[in-house]
């Protein structure tokens, strides 16, 4: 506020970045990071298999942006079924242009979407996808008004539900709507995971400080469809130029990561489908291009960080 005095000995700020997770490392100042084959960017797709609660349990959190046609009340049958649609038909069109490009995928899997679709696991199985833990709803965020108990107990559920429905348990992690609190990679990693996709301040991986190798796998909302096309209502044939010029300027610097969030309520409707097939196509032009997981990508950089 214009008048309010300037102490003269401000608190310094904690280690990092405003938070003990990591260092700052300026891009040009880093070790050169080389993929599988001398690739120049490491590709993954983040498809995201969510339940959104239509009555959710009292005190939970979910992102404020998100709210009904006429305002945000329960139950909100309108914007339930909307995302129900991903999960009903939008994500059989998504998983077909999938196949056309031969994407393996990591899917970010929800505790209460892992209950009710056991038939889209089996897809997302048979497939060889990748099973990311994703909270416990769409509407229903961690943030720093938890507990620790409360947060170390959703993590776990959340994670439980994944291996019960995909006979597989996570080793990443991806916070509903990017949802963590102070403590959360410290308790990710705690959990027995490898690493999380919830930062989006870097186009590569980072070690996490958490007491051993934890990753960072960039998440970059600029080019996240809900982002995009819902909350910012970009214009839809818009979306093939984002990606791919996003996609182009990696690939020229080389040594860094593409991944690209899909979410099918929104990208699988019948007049948008088009531009994901439109968008990867753009992708497929560009050779030396390593098609991995994101646990594969964690994987590589940690092998290569820690030896």
């Amino acid at each position: 506020m214009a008048g309010s005095p300037v102490p003269k000995n401000p608190p310094p700020l904690p280690p990092g970045m405003d938070n003990p997770w990591y260092d700052y490392a300026p891009y040009p100042l880093r070790p050169k990071l080389d993929w599988p084959r001398h690739a120049r960017v490491a590709f993954f797709v983040t498809l995201h298999l969510e339940y959104w609660e239509l009555v959710p349990d009292e005190g939970s959190h979910r992102d404020p942006r998100f709210v009904g046609e006429f305002g945000s009340f329960v139950p909100d049958y309108r914007t339930w079924t909307q995302r129900e649609y991903g999960n009903r038909a939008g994500i059989f069109r998504v998983l077909d242009v999938l196949d056309r490009y031969q994407i393996r995928a990591g899917v970010a899997v929800n505790a209460l979407a892992a209950e009710r679709y056991p038939y889209l696991i089996e897809q997302c199985a048979r497939r060889r996808y990748e099973f990311i833990g994703h909270g416990h709803s769409a509407n229903r965020m961690i943030t720093s008004k938890m507990s620790e108990a409360e947060e170390k107990a959703e993590i776990q559920h959340a994670l439980d539900a994944v291996e019960t429905a995909a006979g597989v348990r996570p080793t990443g992690w991806l916070g509903q709507d990017y949802g963590e609190s102070q403590r959360t990679p410290g308790l990710l990693a705690d959990a027995g995971l490898d690493y999380v996709v919830d930062w989006p301040n870097d186009d590569q991986p980072y070690l996490m400080k958490v007491g051993r190798p934890f990753v960072s796998l960039p998440n970059q909302p600029e080019w996240d469809d809900v982002q995009q096309l819902w909350l910012r209502r970009i214009p839809t044939p818009r979306y093939p130029d984002i990606v791919g010029e996003a996609f182009e300027r990696l690939h020229h610097e080389g040594g860094q990561v593409f991944n690209l969030s899909i979410h099918p309520w929104v990208m699988g409707v019948p007049h948008r489908i088009k531009y994901l097939d439109e968008a990867l196509r753009r992708i497929e032009r560009f050779g030396n291009v390593w098609h991995a997981t994101p646990g594969e990508v964690a994987k590589h950089y940690m092998t290569t960080m820690t030896g």
